[in-house]
């Protein structure tokens, strides 16, 4: 799975294992997230991927009139209205904010 944070907030891992249904989360390594979507971390797309991966996203991204996002490399980045960024995404819109 992958979550979409606001860079202002920290993921809580423990709300996403539960949004996801699980009991426990933590992070992967570099090899495992490019298994999952083909791109490396830093550069990981909101789509595109080589995997069907469910999503989930941070509301308080919705905030913005804008946010960015990597677009397949590390130096690479894109801008994406916040709700369209849920639509081509088929994300999940769920607080993931650590307190």
């Amino acid at each position: 799975m992958l979550a979409y944070v606001s860079g202002a907030n920290r993921l809580d891992e423990a709300k996403l294992a539960i949004a996801a249904g699980g009991s426990i989360c933590s992070r992967v390594d570099a090899d495992a997230v490019r298994a999952a979507t083909g791109f490396p971390i830093g550069g990981v797309p909101p789509v595109g991927h080589d995997t069907d991966l469910r999503v989930f996203v941070d509301p308080d991204l919705l905030q913005y009139e804008e946010v960015w996002a990597a677009a397949g490399t590390w130096t690479d980045v894109f801008g994406i209205e916040p709700k369209r960024l849920v639509e081509v995404s088929g994300g999940n819109v769920t607080d993931l904010r650590r307190d």
